[in-house]
């Protein structure tokens, strides 16, 4: 682990500062898509099936809360 950050960080002192911006965009947006779907499949792997809602239980809940 130790060899691969040293590389990393060899890598990023050689980027030119333009293309350290764009590749830290590209980095943070596939941060957070991972993060999301790291959150969706805790959700898929914690719901039940008697979880969910048909549209009119839904409304149901709605018109009298």
């Amino acid at each position: 682990m130790n060899l691969l950050r040293i590389r990393i960080h060899h890598l990023i002192e050689q980027l030119a500062d333009e293309d350290l911006e764009r590749f830290w965009h590209s980095v943070h947006a596939m941060h957070c898509d991972f993060y999301m779907l790291k959150a969706i499949q805790e959700v898929k792997r914690s719901q039940q099936p008697w979880d969910t809602l048909t549209h009119e239980e839904a409304l149901r809940l709605l018109i009298f809360s």
